[in-house]
């Protein structure tokens, strides 16, 4: 069986249970302002450069950080360098 991609979903993701990752060579015109229908934390799995930002907020680093997102929250996540892998734990 082929392994999903990006591409294949319309995503700028793909989830693999509660594991998402994210291609560095996604456009960043595809990370785009959002809210998500239940809440979550998001916890990066590596150093990275990615980042996290909420509506009105600076933006903050995903490494060593577990960020909460509550339902109904404008967010995005800002494109760094390299491949970006999150765990997702749902509450």
């Amino acid at each position: 069986m082929e392994k999903e991609t990006s591409q294949d979903t319309g995503r700028p993701y793909i989830d693999d249970g509660n594991i998402r990752y994210f291609d560095q060579n996604t456009n960043e015109d595809e990370f785009v302002w959002h809210k998500d229908r239940e809440d979550r934390y998001i916890i990066a799995t590596h150093i990275t450069d990615w980042q996290f930002q909420f509506d009105n907020k600076l933006p903050v680093s995903l490494y060593d950080n577990k960020l909460f997102i509550p339902k109904g929250v404008y967010h995005r996540l800002i494109k760094g360098t390299g491949d970006l892998t999150l765990i997702i734990e749902r509450k």
